[in-house]
């Protein structure tokens, strides 16, 4: 399976994000703060959701071990996306010096990753989570949980007013944070149609984008994002090449 040029520019770009902003915080980090269910969130531009009042740093969709899954099936991609996702990942820990770290689900992308993950990138995730909490949130790819690193796996967390989940809920939204269908956007700039990965929320509930660097996503106007928002207050917060973008759902290219 060929790995389009234009996303390998593109992670070289957020890598190069990360290691010029790790101890930037606020504006300077190109950051934007929200609110969900009355608890203030700070969206990051490397991905990751900031909770300030409980010092909770949430990330979704790491995909970690993606291309050695593929491997496993016969299928090539490059093999650095878990590494290039872990430096992402320890850019963003250092900038917010979170309490308690909350990986949304899809932590891994098939049920083998997490126990055959390498010891030198298992010595990253311990590093990371040295001094602190760390929640695994379990997702349809790794229903099981992880094999061998720290933290809890759990199917659900309530905590700080929220809960966090991998699937959004079609009945229980309200102060739900979760995962799994990869938002992103669509809007025109300079002549240009451009799309990229997004927070999307209505101020009850929030969708995470994806993580993990071999991630695709899903555009706010597919049919799996039928019902969970209040399209009149959906505003979403595009990752941009320095800084988040705020932008009105109506505002945004079907």
């Amino acid at each position: 399976m060929p790995f389009a040029p234009w996303k390998d520019r593109r992670l070289m770009h957020r890598l190069g994000l990360a290691a010029r902003t790790a101890t930037l915080t606020g504006q300077g980090a190109g950051s934007e703060e929200t609110i969900v269910h009355g608890v203030a969130a700070v969206c990051d531009p490397l991905g990751a959701l900031y909770l300030p009042e409980v010092g909770a740093l949430v990330v979704s969709d790491l995909h970690l071990e993606k291309g050695a899954a593929f491997a496993r099936r016969g299928m090539m991609l490059p093999p650095y996306d878990t590494v290039a996702t872990l430096n992402i990942l320890a850019a963003v820990i250092a900038r917010y010096d979170p309490r308690t770290v909350i990986s949304l689900g899809d932590n891994f992308h098939d049920r083998k990753g997490s126990a055959h993950l390498p010891d030198d990138l298992r010595g990253l995730i311990g590093a990371m989570a040295q001094g602190r909490d760390w929640i695994w949130i379990n997702g349809n790819h790794d229903p099981g949980g992880t094999t061998g690193l720290p933290g809890t796996s759990v199917d659900e967390l309530l905590y700080g007013g929220l809960v966090f989940r991998h699937e959004p809920s079609l009945t229980a939204g309200r102060g739900e944070i979760a995962g799994h269908l990869h938002p992103s956007a669509t809007v025109r700039r300079r002549e240009k149609y451009v799309r990229r990965p997004c927070f999307a929320t209505d101020g009850l509930r929030l969708l995470m984008p994806a993580f993990g660097v071999l991630a695709g996503g899903l555009d706010l106007n597919h049919k799996a994002m039928h019902g969970l928002f209040d399209r009149q207050a959906l505003v979403a917060h595009l990752l941009g090449r320095d800084r988040i973008y705020s932008v009105r759902y109506a505002n945004l290219l079907g």
